[in-house]
């Protein structure tokens, strides 16, 4: 690798390589609870839940949301997605002279409600303006702390797992695979609003705090596993889990919730929305005793009403899909995520 390409930052397999040859190279050799190496969505140290995120979405606004809204709902997913609570928030921006200060306000009040929304304060921060070109709009850093939700031990399997928190690695054969709503419509609202393709009026980005959803999952108890589908979709995450647990998933192609438009849009442009980021999708792990009822809950919950059981985990190795036409097919880490700057 002579220089970083857009691929290395985009999920998939050049992002592993980028982390594995030279990040977790010379950092993650600590003794934390949860640590660097094990590439979960957080990290635990002396069970402190602890995430960080730079976002650099082009354009800054898009259809559903913003860059600020996009910040604090992606950060929070990443505790959540531990069986976490977020506790407190810190917010680093990086803007580019002669953006506008309307805008800038606006992005803002995006932060604070959604903040205000997964119950969790913006506590510290910094601030920085570059030279006109120096990058583009602007940057948002966030990061967040966070605590052990009070339902996670509700979730008994992970004890007997040999595990406390919600991890990649936790998953075995016969767990259902629950994913809340439809998937690929972040990245197709914002290739959409960046390029003018003119699906906006019909796709807007998914992107919501998730942890109030995943509270009410873990009610129900009997969830493992929890990612946050983020870039490289669900083609990804459901391979890091795979891959981290040992097993195989098969999931049914009929059974993945995806919008109409956001379908047309895929197909139009040559797209897999399999491998097509969100910023509001959960995909679960959870025994089969308990999968229909998680569920329900999740289904009860505003940013779950599209939820179902898309797959299950088997033996084996490999992400799997049974096609609407009865056929199978591997479905691969991808390289990166097919649609640059939309996180």
């Amino acid at each position: 690798m002579r220089r970083i390409e857009l691929s290395h930052g985009a999920g998939g397999k050049d992002m592993a390589s980028l982390i594995k040859n030279f990040i977790l190279k010379h950092f993650g050799n600590g003794e934390s609870e949860v640590p660097l190496h094990a590439l979960d969505d957080s990290a635990v140290i002396d069970g402190i839940v602890f995430t960080t995120d730079s976002h650099t979405v082009q354009p800054v606004f898009f259809p559903g949301g913003d860059i600020g809204k996009l910040a604090v709902a992606g950060t929070v997913n990443d505790i959540a997605a531990l069986g976490a609570m977020p506790i407190a928030m810190a917010s680093a921006m990086v803007i580019e002279e002669g953006f506008p200060a309307e805008k800038f306000e606006e992005i803002i009040k995006s932060m604070a409600s959604v903040a205000r929304e997964a119950g969790v304060e913006i506590v510290t921060g910094d601030t920085k303006v570059v030279e006109r070109g120096g990058i583009k709009d602007i940057v948002v850093t966030t990061s967040a702390l966070g605590k052990e939700s009070k339902w996670l031990r509700r979730n008994f399997e992970i004890a007997e797992r040999n595990g406390k928190w919600l991890l990649d690695s936790m998953l075995k054969p016969g767990d259902k695979i629950i994913i809340n709503g439809s998937i690929a419509d972040h990245g197709i609202a914002i290739i959409s609003k960046r390029e003018g393709y003119g699906f906006e009026g019909s796709v807007v980005s998914d992107v919501a705090p998730l942890n109030g959803l995943m509270e009410e999952a873990l009610k129900e108890g009997g969830i493992v596993a929890a990612k946050d589908a983020t870039r490289g979709g669900i083609a990804n995450a459901l391979n890091e889990m795979a891959e981290k647990s040992g097993v195989g998933i098969i999931i049914y192609e009929e059974r993945i919730p995806i919008n109409e438009a956001t379908l047309a849009a895929c197909e139009m442009l040559g797209l897999d929305p399999l491998t097509i980021g969100n910023e509001g999708k959960m995909l679960l792990g959870v025994v089969r005793e308990k999968a229909d009822d998680v569920l329900k809950a999740i289904r009860r919950h505003k940013y779950g009403r599209k939820a179902e059981i898309i797959g299950e985990v088997i033996e084996g190795k490999n992400v799997i899909m049974e096609t609407n036409v009865g056929g199978k097919r591997i479905i691969d880490v991808p390289i990166g995520d097919p649609i640059p700057r939309i996180c």
